[in-house]
């Protein structure tokens, strides 16, 4: 797979769970970033303009759950593709933004390799 070193944002308060996909996209080509809440997030996407997908968790501590990061996003930065997980909770219909994808926990990682890749592509 060819992934042209994509810039991807991993957002996620569980360290392992981030470590994991940090490791898978890291694998797979992409260049990664990480953040463990929204504000931290923010700041990398301040500090990074190539980042161009961004994958959250829904529930992490802060002001700012995943949901309304990725809405922030959404406004603030639209051509950043956006992925959004949980195993807690499933986004009601309306939610999540334009164009968002929503992957229940445990993400299968053929999948979001999937997703990430048809964002690439589609970009």
């Amino acid at each position: 797979m060819m992934a042209d070193r994509q810039h991807v944002l991993v957002v996620d308060d569980e360290p392992v769970l981030r470590m994991i996909l940090v490791d898978l996209l890291e694998g797979e080509g992409y260049a990664v970033e990480e953040a463990s809440n929204a504000a931290e997030a923010l700041e990398v996407l301040q500090a990074l303009p190539s980042i161009r997908i961004v994958v959250t968790d829904i529930q992490m501590p802060g002001s700012m759950d995943g949901l309304r990061l990725a809405r922030y996003i959404r406004d603030a930065y639209p051509p950043i593709a956006l992925i959004v997980s949980s195993g807690a909770v499933r986004p009601e219909q309306g939610a999540l933004p334009d164009d968002a994808v929503f992957l229940s926990k445990p993400v299968d990682h053929r999948e979001l390799l999937r997703v990430i890749e048809d964002r690439v592509s589609a970009a």
